[in-house]
């Protein structure tokens, strides 16, 4: 009689656990601090706390202005968030915005926040300033407090012999931390003839082996030739067996994600290849892995694609920033096999993570709010 009250009690807590949910919560909302939120990151530390950050654009949407990094705190699995905190960059200013006409000499851009969660408990945390320096500071207590920002836009040195960048970025979203300890950033770089120019572009990552002390440059990745035309914001996970997978966004013919992939996180990429099953209508995606599942993969991007007037995509096209859509893949991205749209109005860029229970977090672009939304693997795969 005992064990097959037992069976009953485990079919039961099996079946309510494969119960699909998604729950919602608005965490920044324009005109409320800001004029906008953009550029949303989101990690879960050892301690399953989930940190959630972004730019606080706050006289206007553009991505040069008057900016900083805000983020907040979650304690109980991103159901109710603590007040939000101005971090990165508060030390002396570095005023200069190239794409203003007038007034721009007046403002600062604190830009791309990435964070990265070490297993020795830091929190890993970079950011740029003007499109042109990157800095690092750490958190040793899950976010509460940072460190002194240190200048390390010296690790993008290594990319001028190949890229002769004038500008840079890290991210968005967020870093990742591979089996042999190895800290990996996608960064993106751009090196166009008018000052701030974010084309022609290429995508790499910068690396740290020593938990965050000293950073370096790695490959290009994606390179801006052939099919490929101008790779820029990027976002990896570590597949099954420690490889590193690098998903790039670009404006190339083929309106596809580039999918590349290294065993190092930062050498011998393999040639870049659309992934058919991912479309591109310009625009930021992210990617996780589910650490308590190898081989899962989560993704997410605005669902969509140009169409002319007989509805055929156009090659290339910018689509419409909208039906935020969540991908599922069983085999380390070499098919998706569920798709399911999470926002189906006005919504762009994203970025995934996983709780401690296999809760997935995706933080993204809707409207005017940057909003976390929690499901499982169950909502994914279930009938729209």
């Amino acid at each position: 009689m005992f064990k097959a009250l037992l069976l009953f009690s485990l079919l039961a807590l099996s079946a309510h656990a494969a119960t699909p949910f998604l729950e919602q919560t608005d965490v920044f909302e324009g005109g409320k601090g800001a004029s906008l939120y953009r550029i949303p990151g989101i990690v879960v530390t050892g301690k399953g706390t989930v940190l959630a950050y972004c730019e606080a654009r706050l006289n206007d949407s553009k991505d040069w202005g008057e900016i900083e990094v805000h983020l907040r705190r979650s304690t109980d699995g991103g159901k109710t968030w603590e007040a939000a905190q101005h971090i990165a960059h508060h030390g002396e200013r570095a005023e200069g915005n190239p794409r203003k006409k007038e007034g721009g000499d007046k403002e600062q851009t604190v830009n791309n926040p990435v964070a990265i969660v070490d297993e020795n408990g830091t929190i890993h945390f970079l950011y740029c300033l003007n499109y042109a320096r990157c800095f690092y500071m750490s958190s040793g207590d899950d976010g509460l407090t940072f460190s002194k920002p240190r200048e390390i836009t010296a690790a993008f040195e290594g990319f001028k012999p190949h890229c002769p960048w004038n500008v840079l970025a890290t991210g968005p979203g967020h870093g990742i931390q591979i089996k042999s300890g190895r800290l990996v950033v996608p960064v993106w770089l751009a090196y166009g003839s008018k000052p701030g120019d974010h084309a022609p572009s290429v995508a790499a990552t910068i690396y740290s082996d020593d938990h965050g002390q000293t950073w370096k440059s790695g490959d290009i990745a994606a390179p801006n030739e052939g099919d490929f035309t101008n790779p820029n914001e990027t976002t990896l996970a570590m597949l099954s067996d420690g490889r590193v997978m690098l998903n790039t966004r670009s404006v190339s013919k083929a309106s596809r994600r580039l999918i590349t992939i290294s065993a190092d996180g930062a050498t011998g990429w393999s040639k870049p290849r659309f992934d058919d099953a991912l479309w591109e209508p310009i625009c930021m995606g992210s990617l996780t892995a589910l650490p308590q599942k190898p081989g899962t993969l989560v993704f997410a991007n605005p669902h969509s694609r140009k169409l002319d007037e007989n509805g055929q995509p156009v090659p290339g096209g910018r689509g419409l920033r909208e039906n935020l859509s969540i991908k599922l893949s069983r085999d380390d991205g070499q098919t998706w096999i569920a798709n399911k749209t999470l926002e189906a109005g006005k919504s762009a860029y994203s970025d995934l993570t996983v709780l401690p229970d296999g809760t997935l977090l995706c933080f993204y672009e809707r409207d005017s709010r940057l909003t976390v939304a929690r499901f499982n693997e169950a909502w994914i795969e279930a009938a729209e």
